[in-house]
C-alpha cells in the first residue's frame, strides 16, 4: 500500500500537463484542483515563487529534518517493532525456562486432613477381650481355688497332710481367694484398658509435610533438544526485529526521496509558471503592438492555466507526500517540517554502481525458514526421546503428625530418603512413531519452502538489479535531454524575439524543456529508491 501511495503521488506530479496524461489519470488531476480553494493568477505567481524562495532560505519556523532522523523517529514510532521487541523478550524469558530443565527442582508440600474416623489397629473382639483380661483371670483362680480344696482332701485321705491342716489350708484359701480375685480383675481390667488405649491412632487429625527433590539424569535427549528450541526461537524474535526495521526504514526512505523529488517538481513548476507567465506577458504586448494575434494571446493563456493547476496539483501532492512521512515518523500529520535535502537547489544524485554479487543468505526471510528447519528437526528429537528410558534421582524428606516411627505419637517427626526412577515406554500403540513422522513431513515443508523463497529472491535481485541499471540509463539520457531542451528553449526565445518563430513553437519548446527537466528529476529519484531497494533484496542493513 504504501508504495502504491508513493508511485502514483510520483505518476501524477510528473505529468504536469493535462495533454500528457490519460482519461483516468486527467479526472485525478481535476480532483487534486478541485481541492484547492485558492486559484492562481499571474500576480499571485510571483509571489508564490517569493515565498517559496523564503521558506527556503528560512526553514526556522518548521522542523528541520534530515534522513537519519527521519529513520530514527520511524524506528521509534513504529508499533510492529514494538511489538517484536516483546515477542523477543518473552522468547528470552523462555529460554532461561529451558535452562532450568537442567537443574534440580524442589518441591515443598504440606497439608491437613480431619477423619471422622480414626484408624484402628485392633478388631472390637480385641478390644473386648483386653479390656475384660482381669474378669477373666479372676474366673480362672476361682476354679483353681475349687480345685485347691479338693486337692487338699485328697492330701488329707492319703496323709500326705493332716486333716487339721488340711481344714486350715482350706478356710485360708476361701477367705482369701475372693479378695485376691477382687484385685486381680481389677487390676487385669485397667492393664487391658490401657494396653487398648496404647493403640489407639488418633487419627481424627493428621498434619504432613515433605520436601521432594528431582535431579533429571537422562530425559532422551529432549531436555537439550528444548534448549535448542529456545535458542533458535530467541534468533527468530531477534531477526524479526531486524526485518521490521529494515521494512521501516525502507519505507521512510521511498517517503523522504518522494518530498525531495515533488520539492524540485514545485520548483520546477513555479519555473515553467514563470515562463509561461512571461510568454503571456511578451504576447499581450505584441498585441497591443499589432504584431500578433488574439488567438495566439489565448493558445498563451490556456497554457498559463495548465501550469497553474500543475502548480495546484503539486503543492497538493507535496502536502499529502509529507503528512505520509510524518505518519511513517509518528508525528502529527500536520506537522510543519522541511527536508534537509529539499532545501538544496538540486538533487545531483550520482549513478550507483551495480556489482554481481548474489549473495543474499543474510535476507531475514530465508534466516527465518532456516530457523524454521532446525526446529523441526529438534522436534523430530523429542519426539524420538519418548521412545528412550528416562533417568532421574530423587531425594527428599516426609514428616507426619501424628507420626508413626515411634507408635503413633502426636509429634512431627520424619525421615530423609534417597532412590533412583526410571522410566521405559513398553506400548503406545505406535503413538510416538506417528509424531516422529508428522514432524519429519515439517521438516521437509520448511526445506521446500526455503528453496522456493530462494529462488523468488534470485529473481527480485535480478529485477532490482536490472532497475538500477535502467536508472542509471535513464539518468545519462535526462541530462543529455536538458542540455538539448535548454538549448531549443534559448534559440525558440531568441527566434520570437527575432520574429522569425511563433508563439506554438516558443509552447512547445517550454513543454520540451518542462519535460527534460522533469524525467531527470524522476531518473535521480528512482535511481536512489532502486539501489535502496537492490541493498533490502540482498539483505544489506539499511
Amino acid at each position: 500500500m504504501n508504495r502504491i501511495l508513493i508511485i502514483t503521488l510520483t505518476l501524477t506530479l510528473t505529468l504536469l500537463r493535462s495533454s500528457w496524461c490519460s482519461g483516468a489519470e486527467r479526472n485525478l488531476l481535476s480532483a487534486g484542483a478541485q481541492a484547492s480553494e485558492v486559484q492562481s493568477t499571474p500576480q499571485t505567481s510571483s509571489l508564490r515563487s517569493n515565498l517559496l524562495a523564503c521558506q527556503s532560505k528560512n526553514p526556522q519556523s518548521s522542523l528541520v529534518l534530515s534522513l537519519d532522523s527521519c529513520r530514527a523517529r520511524a524506528l521509534r514510532a513504529n508499533k510492529q517493532i514494538s511489538i517484536a521487541k516483546v515477542k523477543q523478550q518473552i522468547a528470552t524469558n523462555a529460554r532461561k525456562v529451558a535452562r532450568t530443565k537442567y537443574l534440580p527442582h524442589v518441591d515443598l508440600t504440606g497439608g491437613y486432613l480431619y477423619s471422622s474416623r480414626e484408624i484402628s489397629i485392633l478388631n472390637d473382639a480385641q478390644k473386648g477381650a483386653l479390656g475384660n483380661i482381669g474378669t477373666t483371670t479372676a474366673g480362672v483362680m476361682g476354679q483353681l481355688a475349687g480345685d485347691i480344696g479338693a486337692n487338699l482332701q485328697k492330701m488329707a485321705q492319703a496323709g500326705i497332710i493332716s486333716p487339721t491342716i488340711a481344714k486350715d489350708l482350706g478356710t485360708l484359701a476361701q477367705n482369701v481367694g475372693p479378695a485376691v480375685s477382687q484385685s486381680v480383675e481389677a487390676y487385669g481390667n485397667k492393664l487391658g484398658q490401657r494396653i487398648v488405649d496404647a493403640f489407639s491412632t488418633n487419627t481424627h487429625h493428621i498434619f504432613t509435610a515433605s520436601a521432594m527433590l528431582v535431579q533429571p539424569v537422562f530425559m532422551g535427549g529432549s531436555i537439550i533438544a528444548m534448549n535448542k528450541i529456545a535458542d533458535i526461537s530467541e534468533r527468530m524474535a531477534s531477526t524479526s526485529i531486524d526485518s521490521k526495521e529494515n521494512d521501516v526504514t525502507f519505507a521512510v526512505e521511498n517517503a523522504y526521496w518522494t518530498v525531495v523529488s515533488l520539492k524540485q517538481k514545485q520548483r520546477l513548476a513555479d519555473e515553467y509558471l514563470q515562463l509561461v507567465e512571461k510568454l503571456d506577458d511578451d504576447v499581450h504586448k505584441m498585441i497591443k503592438e499589432g504584431v500578433a494575434t488574439r488567438a495566439d494571446g489565448l493558445k498563451v493563456r490556456v497554457a498559463v492555466n495548465e501550469a497553474e493547476m500543475a502548480m495546484t496539483m503539486v503543492d497538493n501532492g507535496l502536502s499529502l507526500a509529507k503528512m505520509y512521512l510524518c505518519k511513517q515518523c509518528g508525528m502529527e500529520l500536520d506537522t510543519d517540517i522541511v527536508l534537509e535535502d529539499e532545501l538544496k537547489d538540486d538533487i545531483n544524485m550520482s549513478i550507483t554502481e551495480v556489482s554481481d554479487d548474489d549473495d543474499f543468505q543474510n535476507r531475514h526471510e530465508l534466516k527465518l525458514l532456516n530457523d524454521a528447519i532446525d526446529i523441526s528437526k529438534q522436534q523430530t528429537k523429542i519426539a524420538r526421546a519418548a521412545y528412550l528410558p528416562q533417568i532421574a534421582l530423587t531425594g527428599g524428606a516426609i514428616f507426619s503428625n501424628p507420626s508413626v516411627y515411634n507408635g503413633f505419637e502426636r509429634k512431627f517427626k520424619g525421615v530423609l530418603n534417597v532412590g533412583v526412577m526410571m522410566r521405559i515406554p513398553v506400548l503406545d500403540w505406535g503413538d510416538n512413531l506417528y509424531k516422529i513422522r508428522a514432524t519429519k513431513c515439517a521438516t521437509t515443508l520448511a526445506q521446500l519452502e526455503y528453496s522456493d523463497a530462494s529462488d523468488l529472491i534470485r529473481l527480485q535481485v535480478s529485477q532490482s538489479r536490472f532497475k538500477v541499471r535502467e536508472a542509471g540509463k535513464n539518468l545519462e539520457s535526462a541530462k543529455k535531454n536538458i542540455l538539448s531542451a535548454e538549448e531549443n528553449l534559448r534559440c525558440a526565445n531568441l527566434g520570437f524575439k527575432e520574429g522569425v518563430m511563433s508563439t506554438t513553437d516558443v509552447m512547445m519548446a517550454q513543454t520540451a524543456w518542462l519535460k527534460a527537466k522533469t524525467q531527470k528529476i524522476d531518473a535521480e529519484i528512482e535511481m536512489k529508491l532502486s539501489g535502496i531497494a537492490l541493498e533490502k533484496a540482498l539483505g544489506k542493513k539499511l
